[in-house]
């Protein structure tokens, strides 16, 4: 079955890579022409994956019509507050019941939607099948061939069976789940859980705070999937905790770079000015913030991120708010 994977981003390059050196028939599209031309000659994407050399058998293309002829499945790897816009230009070119994979993590704010929910609409009429890779997994990790293991929510079992045989590799292990927005949920509330901790590392307020935060970040994250219609369980794996953890704690955590800076004391439009990737939770943190009063659900962590970010309150003193509230049971 041949794979499109949409989008030419460290992750979308990654999996592309990953499916080609699989022996898959997959084609990755590229958004710009240049980057797609330098690609189709060095065989590197040197924007977003640097250093990391493709399969010569990946086929690179930027007309989207042509990557998408004859594709069985199209991964989904545009950044979430792109991917309404990009699949309704898209929408021509797809078949009837397309099976979508969708990459990405986060959640729209001009909708408060997940991402199966921006699938399901943009494609409305063309009934497409829905699944999510989500879990612990570095782009460059995943390129290097380093051993990964994530989760696929997909509601229809018989095509979750299918895509976890196709997908799976080697150093790629995937685990099927039917709590499709569980798995969504959890790889999009992370990364607010990752600015906030890397906002801590900032502030140089130590390894307790760390984990403490970690923790009742995951408690903030079940909290608010469970008023979504989530499964509690989930967050305790691959997409939920096993996410949160290398996101809060990893070097390469998009997320946590920018909470980082944030903690030294640097402004967000400089941070974000400055980087080439997209770090999902910034916007997140506006949805999740949303959700939690639509639903009724008590935040604070993400409360205090919002603050941060988006009413430009002071890193240190939002901390110290934050470990001022009042006193509860576990």
């Amino acid at each position: 079955m041949r794979i499109t994977v949409l989008g030419g981003g460290s992750w979308g390059t990654a999996l592309a890579g990953l499916f080609a050196g699989q022996g898959r028939e997959t084609t990755l599209w590229i958004r710009e022409p240049e980057l797609a031309s330098r690609m189709r000659q060095t065989r590197v994407n040197d924007v977003y994956l640097p250093g990391i050399i493709l399969p010569d058998a990946l086929r690179i293309e930027h007309d989207l019509p042509r990557a998408l002829v004859g594709s069985g499945v199209q991964v989904l790897a545009i950044p979430c507050q792109f991917s309404r816009e990009f699949l309704e230009q898209a929408r021509p070119h797809l078949p009837m019941r397309p099976v979508v994979v969708c990459a990405s993590k986060g959640i729209e704010v001009a909708h408060l939607a997940t991402m199966g929910q921006v699938v399901e609409e943009a494609l409305a009429g063309l009934t497409p099948i829905f699944a999510i890779l989500s879990g612990p997994s570095f782009a460059m990790e995943v390129a290097k061939g380093l051993p990964t293991a994530v989760a696929m929510g997909c509601a229809n079992d018989a095509i979750a069976r299918e895509l976890q045989g196709l997908l799976t590799g080697p150093m790629f292990r995937i685990y099927t789940n039917p709590d499709v927005r569980g798995v969504e949920l959890g790889g999009a509330l992370k990364n607010v859980m990752a600015i906030a901790v890397g906002m801590l590392d900032g502030l140089e307020a130590g390894l307790d705070a760390r984990a403490a935060l970690i923790t009742r970040g995951l408690a903030e994250m079940s909290r608010l999937g469970v008023a979504m219609g989530a499964q509690e369980r989930t967050f305790m794996g691959l997409a939920g905790l096993g996410d949160l953890v290398l996101t809060c704690t990893g070097e390469l955590s998009r997320n946590r770079a920018v909470g980082l800076e944030l903690g030294r004391g640097k402004a967000l439009a400089e941070i974000l000015g400055s980087r080439k990737t997209v770090a999902e939770g910034v916007a997140t943190t506006r949805s999740m913030f949303q959700l939690g009063q639509q639903h009724g659900v008590d935040l604070p962590i993400a409360a205090a991120v919002h603050a941060v970010l988006y009413e430009n309150a002071p890193v240190r003193e939002t901390l110290s708010r934050l470990m001022a509230r009042n006193l509860k049971s576990e």
